[in-house]
């Protein structure tokens, strides 16, 4: 009688451990399509034996008290976890970089409809209105024609580097934007360690909804840097973001962000390792570092912003005279103040190059003294760096006035300081650009076409100064010079390039550069596409639930619940009938 009514017990054990597993498969049912979400597995196991006759000498007796859930695992591999993870980071630097240079190309091809290159070399650009000038440097036509498209180039070049200079301020909010969703994700991570913490704690139960929130965080956490993480005992999760203590214990240590007052640049730094009142910043990332896989230096969505946007706006003198190491340091590793140090290079040696034909300039070769045009009394001496105009040499307008006008003028200063020299003679000294003030600088952001020459056309120098009282004699010569820059070598396109090139040769070195750093980019970021997703599909076949899998464990388990109920059945026919027959 005892047994029998201990094999209810056995029957009721099978019942419920199958509406358990039930549950579980139902659950596993019902996030087949959400995010993050680890299959439950249900594992079942004997429950304790109870033994008789101990004494016997050929085998003891036991007996079974039923079956009991043993764990419900949460599997999840670390192995392809820290795989996935890994190369969706790199995926985010490498996607990141690509959409910049694509979008730098879209501002040098698709300019309203026309690319740049024509305004520069095109069969209606500058170079073409050169070429007619050097045929009748004195004809209107010739001389408006140039004016014309110096004018249009100028406004070009300005609106591509104004372009760059705002698709900056785009990558300044994403960075901004990856900054708080970094921080966000932390403070996410720290709140599930808690929360797990507090569920656990008693040893009985396992938090599995909420480590796979905080699995997902993970994963979104590690397309923005490099990340490195270790579970306690008390299933808490330290995290390293770049690594720095990121999420310790309790404890989260935000990025803050610095903004620069000139440029409006955000700086990404550890607030918890700075010393702000004394202006020292501990900065998450290092710009001049190499960039390279096996130094685990290609990671983030959040560094690749960083990088391509640069730390200022560039201009040629970022270009200009620097060392390989310097360049390296400073503009090898951003594409928008490469793009932009390149593109102002090319635009201040085509207006330099033709000012100085049209207002040549010689060494000062002695000492002159006299007034400015403001009465100050003023001394220059042979430097082997101060200019003046060659006006025995130069050429002039119509109006034969010293100095020639240039066709390009900066902003904030004119070509000449007038000085009415003590021996009666008056000098043109040149102002010499300012590498502090922008203004004072032939830069894409500062030049102009001469207001006057865009009111007179024949203001242009074109005529020679040797002629007979009375005659301006045309000067060939000129606008021979003016037609030849266009095929001289005055360029090198970084410090690492070795061969001079022309102005077209330039830019099609910049623009071909640009292009092959894109498709090595695009490459890349497709290939590391290929392999985050391949490891996330196995990654899947180990957490990810499978409907017809499931399907099958819920016709097992019910079928099994149903056996147990049957046995049940069983058991109770047969006690009431031992309890009829006794009666």
């Amino acid at each position: 009688m005892a047994n029998s009514m201990g094999s209810l017990f056995i029957g009721e054990s099978g019942i419920k451990t199958s509406q358990n597993a039930l549950n579980a498969t139902a659950n596993n049912f019902a996030n087949v399509d959400t995010k993050g979400y680890v299959r439950e597995r249900v594992l079942q196991e004997d429950r304790h034996y109870l033994t008789f006759n101990t004494t016997a000498a050929i085998s003891k007796q036991q007996s079974g008290l039923g079956v009991a859930i043993g764990d419900v695992i949460h599997a999840r591999d670390i192995f392809l976890d820290k795989t996935f993870r890994t190369q969706s980071g790199r995926h985010g630097f490498y996607s990141s970089t690509y959409e910049t240079i694509s979008e730098v190309e879209t501002l040098f091809q698709e300019l309203e409809g026309t690319a740049f290159q024509d305004i520069l070399t095109g069969k209606e650009g500058l170079w073409v209105a050169f070429q007619e000038f050097a045929k009748h440097p004195d004809d209107k036509v010739n001389q408006n024609l140039v004016i014309h498209k110096a004018s249009l180039f100028a406004n070009r070049s300005k609106a591509v580097y104004n372009g760059l200079k705002s698709y900056q301020m785009n990558l300044n909010q994403q960075i901004s934007d990856a900054i708080d969703e970094v921080n966000s994700l932390g403070e996410t991570i720290r709140d599930l360690n808690l929360q797990i913490m507090r569920i656990e704690a008693g040893g009985l139960e396992t938090a599995m909804d909420l480590r796979d929130r905080r699995d997902l965080a993970l994963d979104e956490l590690a397309k923005y840097g490099d990340i490195s993480y270790k579970e306690l005992g008390n299933g808490m999760v330290k995290v390293k973001f770049e690594d720095v203590d990121f999420v310790d214990n309790t404890h989260l240590n935000e990025i803050a962000k610095h903004t620069d007052e000139d440029t409006g640049f955000i700086t990404p730094y550890w607030r918890h390792l700075s010393n702000v009142e004394k202006g020292e910043r501990y900065k998450v990332y290092d710009t001049t570092e190499e960039i390279s896989t096996a130094k685990k230096t290609d990671i983030g969505k959040l560094k690749a912003l960083l990088f391509a946007r640069g730390d200022k706006r560039a201009n040629y003198l970022d270009l200009d005279g620097v060392s390989m190491q310097e360049y390296d340091d400073t503009l090898g590793n951003s594409v928008m103040m490469n793009i932009e140090a390149e593109l102002d290079m090319l635009v201040h040696t085509i207006v330099t190059k033709i000012n100085d034909l049209y207002a040549p300039n010689k060494v000062l070769d002695r000492t002159i003294t006299g007034t400015d045009a403001n009465g100050n009394a003023v001394t220059y001496r042979p430097d082997g760096k101060t200019k003046i105009l060659d006006a025995e040499n130069c050429c002039v307008g119509s109006d034969e006035a010293l100095p020639p006008r240039e066709l390009f003028v900066r902003t904030g200063c004119p070509r000449y300081t007038t000085v009415y020299g003590d021996d009666g003679k008056t000098y043109y000294v040149y102002n010499e650009e300012d590498p502090k003030d922008t203004a004072m600088q032939y830069t894409t952001g500062s030049i102009k076409v001469n207001p006057e020459l865009l009111e007179s056309e024949s203001l242009l120098p074109a005529y020679s100064q040797n002629g007979k009282p009375g005659e301006l004699p045309v000067s060939y010569e000129l606008g021979k010079a003016l037609s030849d820059i266009w095929e001289q070598d005055f360029l090198y396109l970084s410090p690492h390039d070795t061969t001079p090139c022309t102005f077209s040769e330039f830019y099609m070195k910049m623009t071909g550069e640009l292009s092959t750093l894109g498709d090595v980019f695009e490459s890349t970021s497709r290939g590391l596409e290929g392999t985050a997703l391949a490891t996330d599909n196995s990654r899947q076949q180990v957490i990810g639930v499978s409907s017809d899998e499931e399907l099958t464990n819920m016709i097992k388990y019910q079928n099994a619940y149903n056996a147990s109920s049957r046995f049940i059945n069983v058991i109770s026919e047969m006690i009431e009938t031992i309890i009829r027959q006794m009666g």
